[in-house]
């Protein structure tokens, strides 16, 4: 694996999951039975090959684990069924999601499940996908959903990529063990090169910080002490909210702003109602790690792996005219971008290369333990990520998909992750928190609506609105994203 992808692994503890959620709302058709659903899944596995792949950790954790394909897969441990009765509604089923979301994975097997949640009113089901993030992130999931479904979008017609990978020979130990050394050795030689380039970038980057006057954020040093950030619990709850697609575009057109901007200025008008609503909110803003997917424009599908960054933001929460909060925002995130540029996109991925998995995965473990993310503060206070989905409605078995979500996972000391996908004409925003941290997750959910709509307001009268940006733009991250 590589050390970006086996980070995912480390960050793991009985209290921290690093899985993401894929959720579609399916609607009611004869044809599509829990076992029809399990069947097509199974034979359509060469299509998503994360699906197929099992971790095998290296002897004495010398280096990062292997990653080899399992050519046959059991479906009682990938596949479970939720009755809820023939009446219950979607946030019966969100708290069912809560609960699937609190549950690790396997690491015995692939590190995905399926659970299909039936007993909705009007036949409908609710089909979660559960996979590691260190087997795919957002748009490989993406890709996957495409391999899975019976019409793809416009943005998926390229033809997918087919799994052909049938060496499930796992080596020796001591073959793992001399190969893990070998493999380090050659890894060292990069290592000069690599310093020499994270010094420059590192320059470059606080240079720029000290010449702009906007004040991006730094992990840590900026973030306030809120309720929602502290130790994690196993415990998740889950809500979701849908909000107009053509909505978010008209705040965008109209104060000169990118989409990603309209979805983090929405989060920070729902924050700021939901902490006044808890009396606790702080005097300076909030801040916001936002994943950034990496994969080049025109690179074509992928159905595996990671290519994500991260970058830091205000959600200008200690603002109180919406409008000037959506411009600090935009302000602040384009600068953001910058430094994340000058550092250099790929410099984190590259440095877990070098990782050593054992005291990694031993330090996160103590940290857990002893729930150390109480004695500092936070280093950003949500997760915010943002992923253009499918463009027109899409089935699976003939079944039509009215809805789909996507959450990633939360991380020690951050409570809350909200991740939205675009499907045709919404955004469907996924609110993932510990309840232990956050108790009302859907009071938060809730909150999305009034903030968008304080956006679409008229500008006053005198204000200046910059020209439309590119309609094509839309910036993006993974959980995913994450």
């Amino acid at each position: 694996m590589s050390g970006a992808d086996a980070s995912f692994l480390y960050l793991e503890t009985p209290s921290v999951h690093m899985h993401t959620l894929k959720i579609v709302v399916v609607e009611h058709h004869r044809d599509l039975t829990y076992d029809n659903l399990v069947a097509g899944t199974l034979a359509r596995l060469r299509r998503m090959p994360a699906l197929r792949r099992r971790i095998v950790p290296v002897p004495f954790a010398l280096n990062h684990p292997l990653i080899v394909t399992q050519p046959r897969i059991d479906p009682e441990r990938h596949f479970y069924r939720h009755d809820l009765g023939g009446s219950a509604t979607l946030r019966d089923a969100e708290r069912e999601i809560g609960r699937i979301a609190g549950r690790p994975l396997d690491h015995d097997v692939p590190l995905w499940e399926i659970h299909v949640i039936e007993g909705l009113a009007g036949g409908r089901r609710v089909v979660v996908g559960k996979i590691h993030h260190a087997l795919a992130d957002g748009n490989a999931a993406n890709a996957m959903l495409a391999n899975l479904t019976d019409i793809r979008s416009a943005e998926m017609a390229t033809p997918m990529l087919r799994d052909t990978d049938d060496d499930t020979t796992v080596p020796s130990r001591g073959r793992l063990a001399v190969e893990a050394v070998r493999d380090a050795i050659v890894q060292i030689a990069v290592l000069p090169r690599l310093l020499l380039t994270t010094v420059r970038g590192m320059t470059s980057m606080l240079r720029y910080r000290r010449r702009n006057v906007t004040g991006v954020p730094l992990p840590i040093a900026n973030a306030p002490r809120v309720s929602f950030n502290g130790p994690l619990t196993p415990r998740r709850s889950f809500a979701t909210v849908t909000l107009p697609l053509a909505d978010l575009r008209e705040v965008r057109r109209e104060h000169g702003v990118t989409l990603n901007d309209v979805v983090l200025a929405v989060t920070a008008g729902a924050l700021r109602r939901w902490m006044d609503l808890h009396g606790e909110r702080p005097s300076v803003s909030l801040t916001a790690g936002v994943p950034v997917g990496l994969d080049a424009a025109g690179s074509g599908p992928r159905l595996l792996g990671n290519r994500v960054s991260n970058l830091f933001t205000t959600l200008a929460t200690d603002v109180d005219d919406p409008v000037e909060r959506l411009q600090r925002i935009s302000r602040t995130a384009k600068h953001a971008k910058e430094m994340n540029r000058r550092l250099g996109s790929e410099m984190l991925a590259d440095w877990n290369q070098f990782a050593p998995p054992s005291v990694i995965a031993l330090g996160t473990r103590l940290y857990s333990r002893f729930r150390a993310a109480r004695f500092h503060p936070a280093a950003f206070s949500a997760i915010v990520s943002n992923v253009p989905g499918p463009r027109e409605l899409i089935s699976i078995g003939g079944a039509r998909l009215s809805d789909i979500f996507s959450v990633g996972p939360l991380v020690d000391g951050i409570g809350l992750n909200v991740t939205v996908w675009s499907y045709v004409d919404r955004m469907n925003f996924s609110l993932l928190a510990c309840p232990d941290l956050l108790p009302d997750v859907e009071v938060l959910a809730s909150y999305f609506p009034p903030a968008l709509a304080e956006l679409l307001a008229e500008p006053e009268p005198g204000e200046s609105v910059r020209s439309d940006p590119d309609e094509g733009e839309h910036d993006h991250g993974d959980q995913e994203s994450a």
